[in-house]
This record gives C-alpha cells, sequence and structure tokens, in this order.
C-alpha cells in the first residue's frame, strides 16, 4: 500500500500565527490558524483546521468501506452519502478528539434494512480511518433510501 502525506506550515505563535495546509496532488491548500480551529463563527477564521480535514478523511473513508461491503454482498449502491462530525472537547490534559459521528444515507436496489444495518457496522468498524481513530468514539446513523 502506498504512504500518503501531506504538509502543514505554521508560522508564528499558536494565538496570532497561521499556517497552511497542503496535499502533494494539488487538490488541496488552504489556510488554517488558531481562530478556525477554536473560534468557529469569529471575524476572520476562514480557513480550515485539523478536525475538519479529519472529518472529510473519516466521511471518504467510511463511504468506500460501505460501498465495498455492499458490493461484496450483491448489492452495490447507487450512492453513499455521509458527512461526519468530528467532536473535539478540552480537559485534563488538554484538548482531544472524543467523537466521529457518522450520519450516512444510501441508494441500494434489491437491498432489506437488516442486511444493510449489518454492512453499515461493518463499514464502521474496518474502515481504516475508524481504526486510526481507535481511541475516540464512532457513531453511526444511517438510513436507507428507496
Amino acid at each position: 500500500m502506498p504512504t500518503t502525506k501531506a504538509t502543514a506550515v505554521w508560522q508564528g505563535t499558536l494565538k496570532e500565527g497561521n499556517g497552511t495546509m497542503s496535499l502533494p496532488s494539488g487538490t488541496y491548500e488552504g489556510p488554517f490558524s488558531f481562530r478556525s480551529r477554536f473560534e468557529k463563527g469569529a471575524a476572520s477564521d476562514t480557513g480550515t483546521n485539523p478536525e475538519e480535514l479529519l472529518a472529510a478523511a473519516h466521511a471518504g473513508c467510511f463511504s468506500m468501506a460501505l460501498s465495498g461491503q455492499l458490493t461484496g454482498a450483491g448489492f452495490p449502491p447507487e450512492s453513499v452519502d455521509t458527512t461526519a462530525a468530528v467532536t473535539m472537547t478540552t480537559g485534563e490534559g488538554g484538548a482531544r478528539i472524543t467523537t466521529s459521528h457518522l450520519v450516512t444515507r444510501a441508494r441500494v436496489p434489491g437491498i432489506d434494512e437488516a442486511t444493510f444495518q449489518e454492512k453499515v457496522q461493518a463499514a464502521a468498524a474496518g474502515c481504516p480511518v475508524s481504526k486510526a481513530l481507535a481511541g475516540v468514539e464512532i457513531s453511526v446513523e444511517a438510513t436507507l433510501e428507496n
């Protein structure tokens, strides 16, 4: 399997500094700052943050894993649409990511609800990003669309 890389450059102090994250594929490059990470909704909070990118990675990984589970069971999906909500809390020991909540909607011809939910759980457990987040509570809400 290939090794995937990304780059982050930070300049300045934690609160006044800023940085840029980029992917070597050239498909993404964007700013991040203390404000964009911890003060969403504040003026001048444009930019992303590591948790937002982690949420995108988890949603993408889970969608692909669910597609693979469904296809392997003989039910190739027409679509899988997933949103991941990653929560970071601050407490003793500092900030940490505590949860990733996946909400997915899938259009899968011919599958029954029980089989669909079984494949959802297998995808949530088997997706490599879920495995990387082993210390994080992962929950899934899945809706089978007609």
